[in-house]
């Protein structure tokens, strides 16, 4: 991770389209890894990419999908 780019809670909330509140609540429940440095939370691109990855939807049609009876 040492590569890695941080972003502050208002930049993720910017890039995502949602409110700062709704970052700091994804954090505050765990569901978001962040490091407080002090002045306020940042949030790794790697920890986004698995946030934003845990969340994905599965395509119809993709290797384990359950079939349409």
């Amino acid at each position: 991770m040492p590569h890695d780019r941080y972003q502050t809670v208002q930049e993720l909330a910017e890039r995502l389209e949602v409110a700062e509140a709704t970052v700091r609540q994804w954090i505050k429940s765990g569901a978001l890894r962040a490091i407080d440095i002090g002045k306020g939370w940042r949030i790794s691109d790697t920890d986004l990419e698995r946030f934003l990855s845990a969340r994905e939807t599965v395509p119809r049609g993709s290797a384990g999908a359950e079939k349409e009876t």
